[in-house]
């Protein structure tokens, strides 16, 4: 068991960037709960602790950010984790061409 508060959680994925919207859902007692909105919106409702170790995944979402990248709630292999995303840039094809 890995005990984790979700609000001290999110503040760590997002550091220094500047937050656009976030959206949260989780499992509370078999009723599902979903929080939406500007980090200030969020945060006061997302104080709780949750296990985030080995089973299944408890919190699901997404944070975006106002630079265009965003971060995504994952589970591998048992544990929960956020993941921060940036879109790839287009391959040149054209400068491969012949």
């Amino acid at each position: 068991m890995k005990i984790m508060n979700a609000r001290i959680e999110l503040l760590d994925e997002i550091k220094d960037r500047e937050v656009k919207y976030v959206h949260i859902k989780f499992d509370n007692y078999h009723k599902e709960i979903v929080i939406s909105g500007t980090l200030a919106d969020v945060l006061p409702l997302l104080n709780f602790d949750y296990d985030n170790g080995y089973g299944s995944q408890e919190l699901f979402g997404n944070i975006w950010y106002t630079d265009g990248t965003w971060s995504e709630r994952e589970e591998y292999d048992g544990s929960e984790c956020w993941s921060h995303k940036q879109c790839p840039e287009i391959p040149d094809i054209q400068s491969r061409k012949g």
